[in-house]
């Protein structure tokens, strides 16, 4: 059987990670930081391509890594419109879609697809995204709001939520087709999502505000409640709130959840009462993906880097673990879930799915 190599790219906010991997094995990676300063200098986030391009083509060098031979190469997607789950190829409109960012979510992950067409092109193979944050698989009973002509739509760490399940499914000896499972990401930002027969047919918006409290989210809020603290603020400033001065930085004014839980732990009650407050949510929201699945679930799945943490693993255990068996998974899949999506691809495994342009849900018909 032939071996397929797959070089993975995930930009962040101040950083890009890159993996080369053989099949599904990991054979190099590096993270590489970005000043604060010199992203700053870029207007707009796809300006930062040929820097981010040129940084990585250094390290690259600097550490002896040749990309000949490379079947595929995978970016991080974003900007992308609501989709199914699934491995898609970079094709012009998805190309097109990324550097503009046609979700309204300017966000570093747009520069994953154009950054993996850049090296396709030289390399003369082909560019892929799998499952972007804009993975919208949800059940029609979880659209519909109080209000008519709005609609409830998510944003969620899709790749790592979807790739912790397939591997679990795995080791029980089954498809992630043939489960249920309420896989949690617990990192900066906090997804929980519901997953039957293998569709994420509910979770949370976490860019627009919804579930937990998070180390730099608001969480979900009572309407009243926001609408009173905006009376005298900026609306921008408000919309912060929900991604990066929310949570932990609102009331401490730090972001570590390391921190949080250290102090907590020391005595201090202020920090005592966040940190268990965001569990006592993660629970909340659990609960809540338990009633989506009908009480029918094959697992509790952990992620992220908050699950290194002992004590929320054990107090998310206790209160969790009627509901169904509470699995730790610390950290995060995303390199390895790109390039285990592609070689899924490539292999036959699965279908290849084409990017329509168009938002997958459009309304009902009343």
């Amino acid at each position: 059987m032939s071996m397929f190599k797959i070089f993975t790219i995930n930009p962040g906010s101040t950083s890009t990670k890159i993996a080369l991997f053989e099949d599904e094995t990991k054979v190099f990676s590096k993270n590489v930081n970005h000043a604060a300063e010199k992203l700053a200098q870029y207007p707009a986030i796809s300006d930062q391509l040929e820097y981010r391009k040129e940084t990585i083509d250094t390290l690259l060098k600097e550490n002896n890594i040749s990309l000949d031979g490379v079947t595929a190469f995978v970016g991080r997607g974003g900007g992308l419109l609501a989709m199914d789950g699934g491995t898609y190829e970079v094709d012009d409109l998805v190309l097109d879609h990324a550097v503009r960012g046609a979700n309204g979510v300017q966000h570093p992950a747009m520069l994953g697809p154009q950054i993996a067409h850049e090296y396709a092109r030289l390399y003369h193979a082909k560019a892929y995204v799998v499952n972007p944050p804009d993975v919208d698989e949800l059940q029609d009973l979880a659209r519909m709001t109080g209000i008519k002509g709005v609609y409830r739509t998510v944003h969620l760490h899709a790749l790592n939520l979807k790739e912790t399940a397939i591997r679990h499914a795995e080791s029980m000896n089954k498809k992630y087709e043939d489960c249920n499972f309420i896989v949690c990401h617990i990192g900066g930002g906090i997804s929980i999502s519901a997953h039957r027969g293998g569709k994420m047919v509910d979770g949370y918006d976490i860019v627009g505000g919804e579930g937990p409290m998070a180390p730099t989210r608001c969480g979900s809020i009572a309407v009243s409640d926001i609408l009173k603290y905006c009376r005298d603020k900026d609306l921008g400033e408000v919309k912060q709130l929900c991604t990066r001065s929310g949570g932990f930085v609102s009331h401490l004014g730090i972001s570590d959840a390391l921190e949080v839980s250290s102090r907590a732990k020391g005595g201090d009650p202020y920090a005592a009462m966040l940190w268990n407050t965001m569990i006592y949510q993660i629970e909340k929201c659990i609960g809540s993906m338990a009633a989506v699945l009908h009480g029918r679930i094959d697992g509790i799945l952990l992620g992220g880097g908050m699950v290194y943490n002992e004590d929320l693993v054990s107090q998310i255990k206790d209160t969790c673990e009627w509901i169904a068996p509470v699995t730790a998974y610390p950290g995060e899949f995303e390199m390895e879930a790109m390039a285990a999506g592609t070689v899924r691809v490539l292999s036959g495994k699965e279908e290849l799915k084409k990017y329509s342009g168009e938002c997958k849900f459009k309304g009902f018909d009343f």
